[in-house]
């Protein structure tokens, strides 16, 4: 017959600790944490190319002839299409709804700008990977307008 060994004493606050905090911190909340993280980035950066409301700035379109010069894609509608998704997905993100989708189109983003714009700041994107791939994997979680709806 087989015996149990008891865990080594030293281990008894390191389980304590991992058992409060799946208690206090439930994948819903985590998940809602990572979605406002990586939104606030996302639409904070929209900002700078926007005057008002939703006018895209000079300043962005010399950015996109300039230092964003993405290949294929003509200045101008790049910096619509990035100041746009800046602000739209963030949004979803933030209600949790098409969570899936917002979290694939600004890893996309994500990926153009490590490839083509500052391949150098592969660690601040793989930190904002780090943020997204879950909500990929998971979606919006409980605390999200995706559950409430149903969409997958």
């Amino acid at each position: 017959m087989a015996t149990q060994v008891a865990a080594p004493v030293w281990r008894a606050p390191f389980d304590l600790l991992a058992k409060t905090a799946e208690l206090l911190l439930p994948l819903s909340l985590l998940l809602l944490v990572q979605r406002l993280a990586i939104a606030a980035v996302f639409f904070m950066s929209g900002r700078t190319k926007v005057d008002g409301l939703l006018t895209v700035n000079d300043t962005a379109f010399e950015l996109f002839r300039s230092d964003y010069a993405l290949p294929f894609v003509k200045p101008e509608i790049a910096a619509y299409a990035a100041t746009y998704s800046e602000h739209l997905f963030p949004i979803l993100l933030i209600l949790g709804l098409f969570t899936r989708a917002s979290a694939g189109a600004l890893l996309v983003m994500t990926l153009i700008i490590e490839i083509f714009v500052y391949p150098d700041a592969w660690p601040t994107h793989l930190s904002w990977a780090g943020l997204l791939l879950p909500l990929l994997a998971f979606g919006g979680g409980k605390l999200s307008l995706d559950q409430l709806l149903r969409v997958p």
